[in-house]
């Protein structure tokens, strides 16, 4: 029985990329079901280069218009709840996919029911002999990193399980997403963007759910957002991005965890605060944040607590 495949895109200003995106889904050679686009009020013409393809994309394409900019996570829980396939390919729309992308990545996973989350090679678009992301890891401090980034593409021919996996071609079970959503939530809507497929990594690693990196799966991303490094980007971004690593600290982590990572977190605490303070003292307002959603993030760190099968110290 052909299992169910659904791909969700959350555009913003994306006429550069998405039917390029786009035509790389169609050309798969796994039959994908839904192809969900959820646009958070474009002001350039992504929709109208969506729509142009109507014809080709004919009665797969659903499209959800936004009234403003909810971000990220928000973005693609809406596409998880407006579809009901087996998987769900989480795709930005700066990422063209391989053809069998999707197919080599359902055959790992319908034979590997334990793994809720696979990713493949990502090369970078502007020169494909270098990663941009085989996978998430994270280091004793607590940050994550994509696996590879920068490296030869020649160095990361070998599949093997990993952290997580990068948002930007996220391929998900359903079961894995129904079983560690908190609150009808997969993506926890208060990070935006940044570091939700982080939090979600961790979420799945915390209740059992494995995560596979796929050699022969192979995608090129633009990574467009990184043009014109951190002081270009917007404020509220660039807070986000801070922040959303302590939010999910907060709701993933546990004191045995804290003990044994202290040596390894204090000298980057130190040293990345004191930049902050002294470079760009408007992102530590980012706190702000934290403190009005304190409740809601002690309410979905005990949400985790109750689910987990391997319970952590709070």
């Amino acid at each position: 029985m052909i299992k169910k495949v659904s791909v969700h895109i959350v555009t913003f200003n994306s006429e550069e990329d998405i039917q390029e995106c786009l035509n790389a889904v169609i050309a798969q050679t796994y039959p994908v079901q839904q192809i969900v686009v959820v646009d958070n009020h474009s002001s350039d013409r992504t929709l109208e280069k969506v729509f142009s393809m109507g014809e080709v994309l004919q009665d797969k394409l659903l499209v959800i218009p936004n009234e403003e900019n909810t971000g990220f996570a928000p973005g693609h829980n809406q596409a998880i709840a407006a579809t009901n396939s087996e998987y769900v390919l989480v795709l930005n729309p700066d990422v063209t996919l391989d053809p069998r992308y999707i197919e080599i990545l359902v055959t790992y996973l319908e034979e590997n029911p334990e793994v809720g989350s696979a990713t493949g090679k990502l090369l970078l678009k502007s020169n494909p002999e270098v990663v941009d992301s085989t996978g998430l890891v994270m280091n004793k401090a607590c940050r994550a990193f994509d696996r590879g980034a920068g490296e030869p593409a020649s160095l990361w021919s070998e599949s093997g399980l990993v952290f997580g996996v990068s948002g930007a071609a996220a391929f998900y079970s359903r079961k894995m997403i129904e079983d560690i959503s908190i609150d009808g939530e997969f993506f926890d809507s208060d990070f935006f963007a940044y570091k939700e497929d982080v939090d979600v990594a961790w979420r799945a690693h915390i209740l059992g759910w494995q995560s596979y990196y796929h050699a022969e799966a192979i995608g090129y991303h633009a990574r467009g957002w990184k043009k014109g490094g951190r002081h270009r980007q917007p404020l509220f971004i660039r807070r986000a991005s801070y922040i959303n690593r302590y939010k999910m600290m907060y709701k993933n982590g546990d004191r045995r965890r804290w003990f044994l990572s202290l040596f390894h977190m204090i000298p980057y605490e130190v040293a990345s605060n004191a930049y902050f303070i002294l470079r760009e003292p408007k992102v530590l307002g980012a706190w702000k944040s934290f403190g009005k959603e304190f409740k809601r993030l002690k309410s979905k760190r005990k949400a985790i607590l109750a689910k987990n099968r391997f319970p952590i110290n709070l």
